[in-house]
């Protein structure tokens, strides 16, 4: 499965294609609901259209806003979707110009647009994980932490106990059989080690 990858933060890439200006904007969201709160935010009153599309997983939507049907929303999540993106939303304002680019202009124009900012963004690959519940007791604490936190794991949250500690981790879904393993040594198989249900 080909590496996928999420924005650092926001891009932008701005071009004119025959006298018409086009500028891409470009973020990481989480949900649907912040990718149209993105696109609501960054309309602007002058221009002659807002173009946009998003993919976040399974879940995708796009708009022509206008332009003629097909030629702005899909190009726009076909540039998504070709730079391997996911968890991203891109809005294409457009100022026209006066010269009409035709069906075939406009499809190029709006997917080159959104495809170069996306390809100058900063970008952050985005790694399948697994949340993992660890108990144990005050005595390891120190050095479960530790090396746990050396091998990339993130500790979520993190409550006391009577006689230990209970850490929500979270960790790529790859690598948590052996530190399912590493936390049993290091706990003398004292330690107690639970995926979440939503694991599998």
């Amino acid at each position: 499965m080909a590496d996928t990858y999420t924005l650092a933060g926001l891009a932008t890439h701005h071009e004119e294609i025959r006298k018409s200006r086009f500028v891409a904007l470009a973020d990481a969201v989480q949900a649907p609901d912040a990718a149209l709160a993105f696109i609501d935010k960054h309309r602007v009153a002058d221009a002659s259209h807002h173009c946009w599309a998003y993919r976040i997983g399974q879940q995708y939507r796009f708009s022509d806003d206008g332009e003629p049907s097909g030629t702005a929303g899909r190009p726009i999540l076909q540039a998504i979707d070709g730079q391997q993106c996911d968890c991203v939303v891109v809005l294409v304002r457009r100022w026209f110009g006066g010269i009409k680019l035709g069906a075939g202009g406009l499809t190029r124009a709006y997917g080159n647009t959104a495809a170069q900012c996306l390809r100058l963004a900063e970008k952050v690959l985005i790694v399948d994980e697994i949340f993992v519940t660890g108990e144990c007791g005050f005595g390891d604490m120190a050095r479960v932490r530790a090396r746990l936190t050396a091998q990339g794991v993130r500790f979520v949250e993190e409550v006391f106990g009577s006689d230990g500690v209970s850490w929500r981790m979270a960790m790529p879904r790859g690598h948590a059989d052996a530190l399912s393993r590493m936390f049993a040594d290091m706990t003398r198989g004292q330690g107690r080690w639970r995926p979440d249900a939503a694991a599998d």
